[in-house]
């Protein structure tokens, strides 16, 4: 077995698990050591909502993403929801629309097949999320989750094009399931600009992916029950510690599946979305209890996809 470290360190990567939890010095561009993120704010209405609970209970959030996906909102709803965010210099991160589980195979829903997560099926699903990114981006989006490693390659080839602009902030999503130093360096490789870590993955796990890969990582600190349902938040000035630069991120358990997301729902996900922000408040508490000297960003720091205002669609 010591050879075998041995051939992973010679390789640049740790040899196991760091179970001494090493301080991270890595920091995001401004010389922070983590940001928020609230995520699943399902369109303008459920945006709208967070800012007002966020301006309520005092609370900076540096990023709000959207699952449901960029196809499924509307021309008008994705301008207003930039507008929302360029004016609070907050990052939006929305979802490319075509998915595995939007298709019709069956695969994705079989015990078995699962782990084809949120992946394209065949080159059309790549063409339409494609056009789902550029879409976005031609509306003033300046930020996209994908959860797919061919699409996540062809986002870095675009830019290098000018097909996406070249602060387009592409963060890959928890679905993608990456879970070890190497596997998540090769996100990095494949043009990732943030990554969604898995939700289970104990302190000694996550501080050898760290030494592996200068991306800000994701994090869950309260997860949703599909992934498991753990509420972390103890363990935060700890991770902000071992992980930076990273986004402390607060989902909510015991919430009903809104996936995709609509009219139908709008109420539910505006509830969800200040119940979200108000764990935010408890996990912030958190730090400032036990971590007071740990940093963050200002919102409008460099490194965020904020987005930019567009020219009106005509309705």
């Amino acid at each position: 077995m010591k050879a075998t470290k041995n051939f992973l360190s010679s390789l640049g990567y740790p040899s196991g698990d760091l179970y001494d939890l090493p301080t991270s010095h890595k920091r995001f561009p401004d010389g922070a050591q983590y940001r928020i993120e609230i995520p699943s704010v399902e369109g303008p209405r459920a945006l709208q909502a967070t800012i007002e609970e966020i301006d309520r209970l005092g609370v900076t959030v540096h990023r709000v993403s959207q699952g449901s996906g960029i196809m499924l909102l509307t021309d008008q709803e994705i301008q207003e929801m930039c507008q929302i965010c360029n004016d609070r210099n907050m990052e939006l991160s929305l979802f490319v629309g075509p998915r595995g589980t939007w298709d019709i195979s069956a695969q994705p829903f079989t015990t078995a097949g699962q782990v084809t997560a949120l992946r394209h099926e065949g080159a059309d699903q790549l063409v339409y999320a494609i056009e789902d990114l550029k879409r976005g981006a031609s509306l003033g989006l300046r930020g996209a989750l994908v959860a797919d490693e061919g699409l996540l390659l062809l986002t870095k080839e675009m830019k290098k094009q000018g097909i996406l602009p070249k602060n387009f902030i592409v963060k890959v999503s928890v679905q993608m399931m990456a879970s070890n130093p190497v596997s998540i360096k090769l996100m990095q490789d494949l043009g990732a600009d943030t990554y969604n870590v898995p939700t289970a993955l104990t302190l000694p796990k996550l501080a050898a992916i760290r030494q592996s890969t200068d991306l800000p990582l994701d994090l869950y600190v309260e997860v949703p029950d599909g992934f498991g349902g753990f509420i972390r938040h103890y363990e935060i000035p700890e991770l902000i510690r071992v992980l930076a630069p990273v986004y402390i991120k607060f989902g909510l358990r015991n919430h009903p599946d809104v996936y995709p997301s609509g009219k139908h729902l709008e109420s539910t996900n505006m509830d969800l979305c200040r119940e979200r922000v108000h764990r935010a408040v408890l996990g912030t508490q958190m730090i400032e209890r036990y971590y007071p000297e740990a940093v963050t960003s200002k919102l409008g720091a460099e490194g965020l996809g904020i987005p930019v205002s567009a020219q009106p669609v005509n309705q």
